[in-house]
């Protein structure tokens, strides 16, 4: 107990930190959300989750947007923020969001995600991220694939593949090639975070995970961890020395 205690404890003020660092140009700012452009196409999105005793912690998710059409990557952590954001792409922006893609069963990842279903946008993510959703009682994303599911979002390509597990069993990793940009979630450590929250996590195989990303995506440019700022490959790097084993 004390162990899981104090590993919640260091997640909560880690996010916290870096989350506070986020940049602060916004495309879009309010009390309980953020989106912070990182090219002409794509966003990132900063929701806060309520932690009892240590207050709000930022949360990542990412936009990407292309010919009329937009991908969203992660929901917010509730309905109402879910709401705002699906608001601020299809009116602000003018992009009709084709497809919400989910990167593994934790909250932070699928809180608003029944805004989604309501407006009758397809979710998709893992297949053990479906049966996983449903244990925790979470709202289940529609569609499972098993190792690799591509998204067309006008004329360009999105790419969702599970490489292994790392931060969860189920945690996948979402690349675009045409932005050369990376959503890892969780599985990803933003630069100088900690281990965080390990409670289902998979430490024998975390970076060797990370070795195949970035094997397959040796040109990537922009990597989005699941909390703290975004940066480059080395990211990936960071995240896989913290998880080598010594």
């Amino acid at each position: 107990m004390y162990r899981k205690s104090f590993y919640a404890l260091l997640v909560v003020v880690l996010a916290f930190v870096h989350g506070r660092s986020q940049k602060t140009t916004a495309a879009y700012s309010s009390e309980n959300l953020k989106i912070i452009p990182l090219t002409e196409h794509s966003f990132v999105h900063i929701s806060y989750l309520n932690v009892p005793e240590y207050g709000r912690v930022a949360c990542n998710g990412a936009i990407y947007m292309n010919s009329g059409e937009a991908v969203v990557f992660d929901t917010p952590v509730d309905d109402a923020v879910s709401r705002e954001l699906i608001q601020w792409i299809t009116e602000t922006k003018k992009h009709q969001v084709t497809a919400v893609v989910i990167n593994h069963f934790h909250n932070d990842c699928v809180g608003g995600l029944a805004s989604f279903h309501d407006l009758d946008i397809p979710s998709f993510a893992n297949q053990q991220t479906l049966v996983l959703a449903k244990q925790e009682g979470h709202t289940v994303p529609k569609v499972g694939f098993e190792n690799t599911m591509e998204l067309k979002v006008g004329n360009q390509i999105v790419i969702n593949r599970f490489f292994g597990e790392a931060h969860t069993r189920d945690n996948i990793i979402s690349y675009v090639p045409s932005e050369a940009l990376l959503f890892g979630g969780c599985a990803v450590k933003s630069m100088g975070a900690g281990k965080g929250n390990l409670e289902d996590a998979n430490l024998i195989e975390w970076s060797a995970t990370m070795e195949k990303v970035k094997k397959a995506y040796p040109k990537v440019q922009t990597v989005i961890p699941g909390h703290g700022n975004p940066g480059g490959i080395e990211l990936l790097e960071y995240t896989q020395n913290m998880f080598k084993k010594k």
